[in-house]
């Protein structure tokens, strides 16, 4: 019997809002004020407009930003919708105490939508928004001291193979000089990442220091998982095939 999901067929282009960031990855100021921040992959996420408003350093990046601001608003509003059907048949596999209902949610990531739409041309223009693909970065080693990564690789592990997890992971780690968190471990049905025994095992051997250790938000129901990565310092991560 197949086990009940949130059954979408592609990795939706849709975001969160600064606050929910706070809360995902357990933020405050004291992380944010001198860090330099990646946001990767981004999708519609306002973090980085948010964030830069209260003068902190964040770049986004995510393999669509290439496109128009008009381009991306458009999948964003047709990905929100895409969600909010399909969420009607598995509303009980989620936790509403923070977002209430299917409209509180919705209403969130639209929030999140436009305050990411409002600030593209200009960011885009400023650096803070950077057309990249994962596993491969265009920034120098070590260029962050603070790399976030939310809702994006185990979250679509059925879609996305193993070998294309170690790569990314390896990537985010090359570019930080300091912890890369990853959230959730969990995918769309909420079984934690079946892989996730071997992919520790290879970071460990390619010289990054990985953790697990429980997230201070939860909305599917048991994916409060998060992952720390950490670049062990007497080892430098160089990308694989080079």
């Amino acid at each position: 019997m197949k086990k009940e999901r949130l059954d979408i067929d592609r990795v939706a282009f849709i975001g969160r809002t600064y606050e929910e960031y706070e809360k995902i990855f357990g933020l405050d100021y004291r992380h944010l004020r001198k860090a330099r921040i990646l946001d990767c992959p981004a999708g519609a996420a306002s973090f980085a407009a948010e964030a830069g408003r209260r003068g902190f350093d964040v770049v986004a990046c995510d393999i669509l930003y290439g496109l128009s601001r008009r381009a991306l608003l458009s999948k964003g509003e047709k990905d929100i919708a895409l969600i909010n059907e399909k969420l009607g048949g598995v509303a009980h596999l989620y936790l509403w105490d923070y977002y209430r209902d299917r409209d509180g949610l919705i209403s969130k990531r639209r929030e999140a939508l436009g305050r990411f739409a409002a600030d593209f041309p200009r960011g885009r223009a400023a650096g803070r928004y950077v057309a990249a693909s994962l596993p491969r970065l265009p920034f120098a080693d070590g260029t962050f001291s603070l790399v976030l990564s939310c809702h994006f690789l185990f979250l679509y592990g059925d879609m996305l193979d193993i070998d294309f997890h170690k790569e990314c992971l390896l990537e985010l780690a090359r570019v930080s000089s300091g912890d890369v968190l990853i959230f959730p471990l969990s995918g769309l049905d909420g079984d934690p990442y079946p892989h996730l025994g071997e992919v520790l095992r290879f970071l460990d051997v390619n010289g990054v220091e990985a953790g697990i250790r429980r997230a201070p938000f939860e909305f599917q129901r048991d994916a409060n998982m998060m992952m720390r990565l950490r670049r062990k310092w007497s080892s430098e991560i160089k990308r694989r095939g080079r």
